[in-house]
């Protein structure tokens, strides 16, 4: 009797076996890395809104007005001065799960008794840089955790 060259059905499923979780773990691995590029554009995104808002006001002596100067995807501008092309608009998806309660935008408001006052509301869905992961505001005075 001759014996026959060849892989057994045990060697092919445990080969098989093995590259499926490979592809798991590389799988796990990127959807992991998105996450943490999602938030730190979040982050950039917020300090380039701040520093817009900054410049807005040594120009003007207050900061813009909710929903009429400042509107995701408009120009920030004032006086025939342009300070950012295009405010961002969060990227997607929500990171932040439930401490976010649904919260996957930009939320601007000036302060209505001193327009030299203003809260931004962003969300994280995990530490970036030292800011806490959840719902976050930005103001004036720099990022501090809601």
């Amino acid at each position: 009797m001759q014996k026959q060259k060849g892989f057994t059905l045990i060697e092919l499923l445990v080969v098989i076996a093995i590259l499926g979780l490979l592809s798991t773990l590389a799988v796990v691995s990127l959807n992991n890395a998105r996450a943490k590029a999602r938030d730190a554009r979040r982050v950039s995104d917020v300090k380039q809104i701040q520093t817009a808002l900054e410049l807005f006001f040594m120009d003007a002596g207050r900061y813009p007005t909710t929903n009429t100067e400042f509107v995701i995807g408009d120009p920030l501008s004032y006086g025939g001065e342009t300070y950012m092309t295009k405010i961002p608009s969060a990227p997607t998806p929500q990171d932040g799960g439930a401490t976010c309660d649904g919260l996957n935008t930009y939320t601007y408001t000036r302060d209505a008794s001193d327009v030299r006052k203003y809260t931004l509301e962003y969300c994280l869905g995990s530490e970036t840089g030292g800011i806490p992961a959840g719902l976050n505001t930005a103001s004036e005075g720099g990022v501090s955790e809601q």
